[in-house]
């Protein structure tokens, strides 16, 4: 059998991050500092260590200081690529948005999976897992999600989980989705490029199709939203 090809990923890193402001005034929220480094740093050094070596990060707030910060991002052994979605489109285009932008970098032959992770949560030991991937490529999924027990600012979570691995909304439990995931180029090729659109409309869709599996993550994690979490996180 064919091994699946190592997953290209998206960091999504348009936002604005208004509820961190003044920080953000200056400072794009996934370049803000973590425990020593920028935020987006932990992301690029997972990704790293598990094999992925193409990553293109889509930008828009303060969208200069992305390559400016990490190059080509030969120091982590990637190469960084850069959807400069306030270039080319005046402002950020939203999660679906952005990702149908960045399609052409991320799936090339029009029909890889990739990784997508939000550049503004901390999750330290996530290792992208190749043999997640791996599953879900040969799978009949269009996403793959996981999710994790709900923070205080999110009581009612995102979605259940059923016995065979599909998100539900029918669920006594619900948790959060981490913004980390698998998908496919599939969930956003009707979307027109430079269009805003919000990701959740697309998860809702797969999952009415029984296409969007769900497990969970047991490992720290944090929104970095706010400026109280991330002095939390470096004290």
């Amino acid at each position: 059998m064919t091994a699946t090809p190592t997953p290209r990923a998206l960091i999504l890193a348009a936002g604005r991050g208004e509820r961190m402001r003044p920080l953000t005034d200056a400072t794009p929220k996934p370049l803000l500092r973590v425990q020593g480094k920028p935020l987006i740093e932990w992301h690029l050094e997972a990704l790293a260590r598990a094999g992925v070596r193409e990553v293109v990060i889509n930008t828009a707030w303060l969208e200069e200081q992305f390559p400016d910060a990490l190059g080509d991002g030969s120091r982590w052994g990637l190469t960084l690529h850069y959807s400069m979605e306030g270039r080319d489109h005046g402002g950020a285009l939203e999660t679906a948005g952005g990702i149908a932008k960045a399609l052409p970098q991320l799936a090339p032959a029009g029909d890889e999976v990739f990784w997508v992770v939000s550049g503004d949560v901390f999750l330290p030991g996530f290792t992208f897992p190749a043999d997640a991937a791996d599953r879900f490529a040969r799978s009949a999924l269009d996403a793959q999600l996981w999710l994790v027990p709900n923070a205080p600012h999110h009581p009612g979570g995102d979605f259940g989980i059923t016995p065979d691995g599909l998100a539900t909304r029918d669920a006594a439990d619900k948790f959060t989705w981490a913004s980390v995931g698998l998908f496919r180029p599939g969930l956003f090729t009707d979307v027109p490029v430079g269009t805003r659109l919000a990701l959740r409309p697309k998860l809702e869709a797969a999952l009415t199709a029984q296409r969007l599996g769900a497990q969970l993550w047991p490992g720290a994690w944090t929104d970095v939203g706010t400026i109280e979490r991330l002095d939390a996180l470096n004290r």
